[in-house]
């Protein structure tokens, strides 16, 4: 693989500090970064190059729930060989001539910097700053080497802005350098799904309006909002996860099966989702926690909604008048995030007529905690009598999730994006359906109905599924338990 140089704006945010830092380490740890490789920080403090090495230190050796495992002096030292610092401010322009200054003198000094990816971990309103300089200095050109970009989420606030920052982007880099990253993408259970649907002929024939009674899709945490509230006061839960990540998930259970396993065919057919998904304002819910208008950089009569709950349909043949519920939320009963796809009890069912008889068969994708994908059935209990009983089959990582060798999203999405591979990152044209998607529902938030923490949020999010005599379920956190 070709050394490169990976270019982070904003290597002291807490996006890098977080989820960055510790996927490099990992990253060298597991030998999955090219010989010659450089990393370029750049911020506006200014860090001498032992400094700045001191800080990666600080940063890998502070708790995180999210990289739990020992950093090893030897892994350590070897990524320290890699480590650059550039400081400066991304609004002005001499910054951008002392990195390329800085890229030519690496590059000189038996460090080739061609190649390039550059990382944004920083604000969306410094974008067009950072983009109109890197062209001004020529330093998205592709004449001797690849430059592609990697991009956080979230891409707009809503329709509009979404276009207007694509159109930005390719203004600067065309489709095939951008990659528009949502983690969840990156998680092993949620790439499993496509093993799982399409790689085994047992399942796959099942999924579809002849099957399946209903689909649910679950996001909950257990804790609140931190020291987010200035920017999650100003989006909300629905932006946040709903727009992203659960439309994701959503797409990967009930995508069609792509023509081949390739970025084209596989964004393709998450796309055929995302369009056809049709929005019912008059069919969501709201909620927020009590006690949030107490949190930390939070507007006083603020109508953030830190809960979201709605029906959808999916408007195409395979799953006409299947209906979608999708729910979020902070502080609720348990951190866990799933999909279940419940099938229908067929009229001619043996045993209908014995205790749980008519219990439904489901099949849970758990994306975390405890990652799997279990498959709830009814079994005879053992014993002269015929009754029954629930059991699940299940497959699971039998990993600690904290494990280094649980591949973590921002590795796996790293590591793609060295290989040039965006099957795994938003295109474009996925954004934008997932606004368009999401757009009716926020403009259609008229009430914020408050819910007690630890419970599953407001009583209307019952209200809006027991009308259709179904009822959410409670996952069960027993799943793949370690």
């Amino acid at each position: 693989m070709d050394s490169f140089a990976l270019i982070i704006f904003g290597i002291t945010s807490n996006l890098a500090q977080i989820k960055l830092i510790p996927a490099l380490y990992d990253m060298a740890e597991k030998g999955l970064l090219p010989p010659g490789m450089t990393i370029i920080g750049t911020a506006r403090k200014e860090m001498s190059s032992e400094e700045f090495k001191e800080y990666f230190k600080k940063v890998l050796n502070t708790e995180n729930i999210h990289h739990q495992h020992e950093i090893k002096e030897e892994v350590f030292n070897d990524l320290c060989q890699r480590l650059h610092y550039v400081n400066g401010n991304l609004d002005d322009s001499k910054f951008y001539q002392k990195l390329k200054d800085y890229l030519d003198e690496l590059s000189g000094h038996g460090h080739p910097c061609e190649n390039r990816i550059f990382y944004l971990a920083t604000y969306p309103d410094l974008y067009a700053d950072i983009f109109e300089n890197v062209q001004k200095f020529d330093l998205n050109k592709q004449e001797s080497g690849y430059v592609r970009l990697m991009i956080e989420k979230p891409i707009g606030s809503d329709l509009e802005s979404a276009k207007k920052l694509n159109s930005l982007l390719l203004k600067y880099f065309n489709e095939d350098q951008i990659y528009r990253l949502d983690h969840y993408l990156g998680k092993e259970t949620l790439q499993n799904i496509l093993t799982f649907r399409f790689g085994n002929g047992i399942f796959e024939p099942l999924i579809n309006k002849d099957y399946i009674d209903h689909i649910q899709i679950t996001a909950a945490e257990d804790f609140g909002i931190g020291r987010r509230g200035g920017y999650y006061d100003k989006v909300g839960a629905l932006k946040d996860v709903g727009q992203n990540h659960q439309l994701q998930m959503l797409a990967f259970a009930t995508m069609d099966a792509p023509s081949q396993f390739s970025n084209q065919a596989v964004t393709q057919e998450r796309l055929k989702i995302l369009q056809a998904l049709k929005p019912l304002p008059e069919e969501v819910v709201f909620g927020q926690y009590e006690g949030y208008l107490n949190e930390e950089n939070v507007e006083a009569n603020s109508q953030t909604d830190t809960f979201y709950a709605f029906k959808a349909f999916i408007e195409n043949d395979r799953f006409r008048n299947v209906p979608v519920y999708i729910r979020a939320g902070k502080k609720l009963k348990q951190t866990v995030t799933e999909i279940v796809i419940v099938f229908k009890i067929p009229e001619n069912r043996l045993f209908k007529n014995l205790k749980s008889g008519m219990e439904p068969n489901y099949l849970t994708y758990r994306i975390q905690p405890n990652e799997g994908i279990i498959m709830e059935v009814l079994t005879k209990k053992p014993g002269h009598k015929i009754e029954l009983e629930p059991s699940v089959m299940e497959f699971c990582f039998k990993l600690d999730p904290h494990s280094h060798y649980f591949p973590d999203p921002y590795e796996r999405l790293i590591a793609d994006a060295i290989r040039g591979d965006q099957t795994f990152f938003n295109d474009a044209s996925e954004v934008e359906a997932q606004w368009a998607f999401v757009d009716p529902l926020s403009n259609a938030k008229s009430k914020i109905f408050k819910y007690q923490a630890g419970s599953w949020g407001p009583k209307e999010a019952d209200e809006l599924i027991e009308k259709d005599e179904r009822k959410w379920i409670e996952p069960n956190m027993l799943y793949c338990k370690i």
